[in-house]
């Protein structure tokens, strides 16, 4: 059964407390983005994109978007959340054109199996080992609201054990996008009034990931506009108030996201923390190298020195 809650997550939730199980939820993530993350700017991947006919970064896009592409263009739109309508659109387009998306899901789960034995060695066997560990995990995922996660499941699963445990890292990261876009519209922030708080959250310009997710000059005026109607932003800089109001959104994230982790129980979630840790920590200087230290600021820690 998915979702709700299983006699096994409240005997193990009484005795950790929910601070403890949120600090673990946050721990997780970042880790589960890095084990993830790194193929969005994978050499090998690319290239397996662009020889289907798919190039540059539109790959990743419509990689991500295959579980949901058949409802069309403006569901995909809207499920992504964060990037802008127009390289969506695009990606989608071309890999219509060109190919097929199952043929560029095949490739991503061809470049990850490769690229986690060159780059992270270690990865395969402890993924296998984790496996049916972290498939549990994710069925302990309530589905509800969750379209991007619910369709990953639908996906084939590999035969592959360390390939097997990858999707289902994906499918973690996916449950945890979605509901943290439903944190963010509940905030009343859209796409690109999340981007720049979390650009001033990270430290980075303050327009600098509504730009890397394509947003226009127009679009991140108008953000910024908004934002400071709200009391978040004076005279072009994210205010303090903005950015802890930013990390109260992912201290509620976190609250909302622990049901995986409380099914495995505190011991088993250690124990994977240390197994992977050091892979994510290898796999996050990876994007270092293949796209800079600003990228996937969400597998990384940032503190309240901004504010």
């Amino acid at each position: 059964m998915r979702g709700g809650t299983s006699g096994l997550e409240e005997e193990v939730r009484g005795t950790v407390s929910d601070q403890e199980w949120e600090g673990a939820t946050a721990r997780m993530a970042r880790i589960v983005h890095a084990m993830v993350g790194w193929i969005f700017w994978d050499p090998d991947a690319i290239a397996r994109y662009a020889a289907l006919g798919v190039p540059g970064g539109l790959g990743y896009l419509a990689t991500r978007a295959a579980p949901i592409a058949a409802l069309g263009d403006d569901a995909v739109v809207a499920v992504l959340f964060g990037w802008a309508d127009d390289p969506v659109r695009t990606s989608l387009r071309i890999a219509r054109q060109e190919t097929t998306f199952g043929a560029l899901w095949a490739a991503r789960d061809r470049a990850v199996r490769e690229g986690l034995a060159v780059h992270a060695p270690a990865a395969p066997t402890e993924l296998a080992e984790i496996r049916d560990d972290l498939w549990r995990a994710v069925i302990a995922c309530e589905p509800s609201g969750r379209l991007l996660y619910a369709a990953c499941l639908d996906m084939p699963m590999p035969a592959d054990p360390a390939l097997s445990a990858w999707h289902a890292l994906n499918c973690l990261r996916e449950w945890r996008g979605d509901t943290h876009n439903a944190v963010l519209i509940t905030a009343g922030l859209g796409p690109v009034e999340a981007l720049i708080l979390d650009s001033a959250w990270a430290g980075c310009p303050v327009d600098w990931m509504a730009r890397s997710r394509m947003w226009g000059e127009t679009a991140i005026t108008a953000a910024m506009q908004r934002l400071e109607r709200r009391g978040l932003v004076e005279d072009g800089a994210v205010l303090a108030g903005g950015i802890d109001f930013r990390i109260e959104i992912e201290e509620r994230t976190d609250e909302l996201s622990t049901a995986p982790w409380v099914e495995l129980g505190r011991e088993r979630v250690e124990e994977i923390e240390r197994m992977l840790g050091p892979i994510a920590s290898t796999l996050l200087d990876r994007v270092d190298e293949t796209a800079g230290p600003r990228y996937l600021a969400a597998a990384r820690v940032h503190d309240r020195a901004h504010s």
